[in-house]
């Protein structure tokens, strides 16, 4: 059996989890996951994020405001997560933050006032940094140039010369199971391009399931499919490239 995995992120305050939250995740490790960062969205979801991965040794967190809770999001809102972000040991970053352009009337302004104070806030803080980035890539890229983050940016949709340029940042980049997709060569050419010691996997769960499960809910013992075709593109064994992006991800977050 595959071991090793670590899902450096996954969503598991999401509702599609709640009928069987405890009993899943307690069966993981069972299923070769060894470590999982639950991210949050809102500093609603940042709490609750915090409240699971107190509750389970493999389980940590990161704490942050997502572009699209940025309506609910009060201006004087980074007091209150820097508090947050003290409580518990068992936070590893700051996140998931950045830009997201999808949906029409997004407010750009305030989703860069929103994503550059937390960028400030981690860096005051030394703590690593989740970056999000849809159909935003100029203004994300402008704002990582100018601040230079320790950060990842997780489900790496850009081209390969924007994974480049990432990595030139010194930053890390991580995929999901999109990799897996019939028409992922975009993301098949990025990865390409990322050194193995910057990069690191995840399932975006519930989201993002790889095939052969695309459509159902994800969870994070799925990333063994996005490791088999990661592999299969770098040249080298699955359970190798498990243990490499497990030591990314301990890298990164920090983690002994």
């Amino acid at each position: 059996m595959l071991n090793n995995i670590f899902d450096s992120h996954g969503h598991y305050t999401d509702s599609a989890f709640d009928s069987d939250r405890d009993e899943l995740l307690k069966s993981l490790p069972e299923k070769g996951v060894s470590k999982i960062v639950t991210v949050g969205s809102s500093m609603e979801d940042s709490y609750k994020c915090v409240e699971i991965a107190e509750q389970y040794d493999f389980v940590y967190a990161a704490c942050g405001v997502h572009p699209e809770a940025e309506a609910e999001t009060p201006d004087d809102f980074t007091a209150e997560l820097e508090k947050l972000l003290g409580k518990s040991p068992k936070i590893r970053a700051l996140g998931e933050i950045g830009l997201d352009y999808h949906y029409e009337n997004y407010n750009r302004e305030r989703q860069i006032k929103l994503f550059t104070s937390q960028l400030e806030l981690a860096d005051s803080l030394a703590l690593p940094v989740i970056v999000h980035s849809r159909n935003a890539n100029e203004d994300t890229m402008e704002i990582l140039r100018k601040y230079r983050p320790k950060g990842v940016v997780h489900c790496f949709s850009g081209s390969a010369e924007t994974a480049k340029e990432v990595i030139s940042l010194g930053m890390y980049i991580s995929f999901t199971g999109v990799l897996t997709f019939k028409n992922a060569k975009k993301a098949i050419k990025a990865l390409a391009e990322v050194p193995i010691d910057r990069l690191m996997l995840e399932t975006d769960c519930p989201y993002m399931a790889p095939e052969p499960f695309r459509g159902q809910r994800c969870d994070s013992s799925m990333i063994a499919k996005t490791a088999e075709k990661a592999a299969e593109i770098k040249g080298m064994s699955v359970q190798e490239m498990l243990d490499i992006t497990n030591l990314n991800a301990h890298e990164f977050f920090g983690i002994k």
